[in-house]
């Protein structure tokens, strides 16, 4: 059973930046592509970042481009999040997210979920 634990969330001031963790267990963490996604109050769960198997692929959404970072650590079966400059429209339950297959791109289709870190930006 694949598991994954999000970690890292809380609370900071606009322009401070957050380091979000995932940590994955009970499977192969290098087979897959592992996304980062986001759901405000009142709002849909929204695709934030996801990185390749082996990290050299990587996607952002528009609204986080050259703020975040995604990047992982096969050999700690961890993925992570670097989020810099951050804004109170960042405030989010973020989630950790898994898949094998990319058929259908970065953005959708995953099959493993964490239970979500909040992340609250206050202005």
């Amino acid at each position: 059973q694949v598991q994954l634990v999000e970690s890292g969330g809380g609370y900071v001031q606009a322009g401070g930046s957050l380091r979000l963790s995932c940590a994955v267990s009970g499977s192969t963490f290098s087979s897959y592509i592992m996304g980062w996604f986001r759901q405000a109050p009142g709002k849909e769960r929204e695709f934030v970042s996801a990185v390749s198997q082996s990290g050299l692929m990587t996607s952002y959404a528009d609204s986080v481009k050259g703020r975040f970072a995604i990047s992982r650590d096969n050999a700690k079966n961890t993925v992570y999040l670097q989020m810099n400059v951050l804004k109170p429209e960042d405030t989010a339950v973020y989630y950790c997210a898994g898949k094998l297959s990319y058929s259908r791109g970065f953005e959708s289709d995953y099959d493993y979920w964490g239970q979500g870190t909040q992340v609250t930006v206050s202005s």
